[in-house]
């Protein structure tokens, strides 16, 4: 019996993203990773049709003795790659950890203290995304643009003033560390609490080249396991407290009923092949960003934060405002096959968001496809040839689909030996 139409239509779709997005396309969204062929195998199993609710070994549903296997091994492996005391796993993305971080810390009236969404913010720090939706109040956090970075003694001083139940850290256009030592000291020191969301550089904290903001005061941290930490799509938190870690797992059941546990047997090797070749990934993913930004200014492109260094991250931020903004410099590369977003920048308004100044890039997928310093020097000079040089996109789509056919393997590390390699095959040809 041949298929109904309707499912090789789907089938279509599926294949046509699978053949552009994995190997047509050069990916420098900032969000975004891919799992290794390990982690993937992992991900699709049994787990995915089945309910946990509760923690392991108090469920709510029977038949979870597996599942309660994985989560705790999951947990287990996360604290120790991180060195922290308590792991709460079951946010299914970013948004709903920081949802189940700002619940347990702070109730409807109280106050928060974050920088605003033109500054870096991800939405849900904000009264238009979670904070509002919990009834907290926001008040915001000075920018220096000069530091690309929170004003501290600014900052500071409106701590001490506005009092505020929860300072809020870590940002969606994320280029320097944030000062989160002197503010977790200020916000003790009138019985507030840190939350530090570093769900985009998680991966360069498991790599031991960003310091966990935890090992810095942070009360909480937050997380997404999908950015440059490059795991199955979720979220996490992170404490080192007992009892606010006690407060986060009792408002988990507020957001979440079924955690999608089938991310957990993935999350548990992206985990372990972080803990061997973090290190080397993340230090080739902030060397590629250095040294793509640098490109990016000798082809004539203005990169934010000249005067720091561009970034110390994964990520490089362009000004296009002289370009046509950042919607449509966005819209020209994804004509090209070069995908990226566009993003506000500080001294744009929250109602530009739709055309703002800025057009974030983010280095982390490629590197993981084997892109190194050199490449991104390429990538650089294409990028330029739309945007500086006016060149036809379609003509630069064909040297892009080319340029891109170089790089189709993932690479755990880059320091990897062959055996791990011929391992990997031989027991994904096993099955699971």
């Amino acid at each position: 019996m041949l298929l109904p139409n309707e499912i090789y239509e789907v089938l279509k779709i599926v294949r046509s993203h699978e053949s552009w997005r994995r190997f047509e396309c050069i990916n420098l969204i900032a969000s975004e990773n891919i799992m290794s062929p390990l982690a993937k195998a992992l991900y699709v199993t049994d787990m995915m049709h089945r309910y946990a609710e509760g923690r392991p070994g108090k469920r709510f549903y029977q038949g979870s003795r597996y599942i309660d296997a994985i989560e705790l091994k999951v947990s287990e492996l996360l604290s120790c790659l991180f060195n922290v005391r308590f792991i709460e796993p079951r946010a299914p993305s970013g948004t709903i950890a920081n949802a189940i971080a700002f619940k347990a810390l702070a109730d409807a009236g109280d106050t928060a203290a974050v920088v605003s969404i033109s500054s870096g913010a991800h939405i849900s720090h904000t009264s238009r995304g979670i904070l509002g939706a919990l009834g907290i109040k926001q008040i915001e956090l000075p920018f220096s643009t000069e530091l690309w970075n929170i004003d501290v003694d600014q900052a500071m001083k409106i701590i001490e003033v506005a009092r505020p139940k929860l300072i809020v850290l870590g940002a969606s256009l994320y280029l320097f560390p944030h000062p989160t030592k002197q503010l977790a000291e200020a916000a003790h020191s009138i019985g507030a609490r840190l939350v530090h969301d570093a769900a985009h550089v998680l991966g360069l904290i498991a790599g031991g080249i960003w310091t966990n903001p935890l090992h810095e005061g942070a009360d909480v941290v937050t997380a997404s396991t999908h950015k440059t930490f490059p795991g199955p799509q979720g979220g996490l938190v992170m404490t080192n407290d007992e009892n606010v870690f006690k407060a986060l797992s009792s408002h988990v059941l507020t957001f979440v009923s079924n955690h999608h546990i089938h991310r957990f047997p993935a999350l548990a090797v992206t985990t372990i092949e972080m803990k061997y070749f973090g290190e080397s990934y993340a230090l080739q993913t902030i060397r590629n960003a250095k040294t793509f930004a640098e490109a990016l200014v000798a082809e004539g492109i203005p990169v934010v934060a000249e005067n720091m260094g561009y970034t110390k991250s994964h990520m490089v931020a362009i000004d296009v405002r002289k370009f046509g903004g950042g919607a449509k410099i966005a819209k020209v590369l994804e004509e090209a096959n070069i995908i990226a977003n566009k993003n506000l920048l500080p001294w744009d308004r929250q109602e530009e968001a739709y055309n703002p100044s800025g057009v974030r890039f983010g280095v982390q997928e490629m590197t993981r496809f084997g892109m190194r310093e050199k490449d991104f020097e390429e990538v650089a000079k294409l990028i330029a040839d739309i945007i500086v040089r006016g060149r036809d996109p379609a003509e630069i789509r064909k040297k892009v689909i080319e340029f891109r056919k170089m790089f189709t393997k993932i690479y755990y590390g880059f320091d990897m030996p062959e055996e791990f390699n011929k391992s990997v095959e031989e027991f994904l040809n096993l099955g699971i």
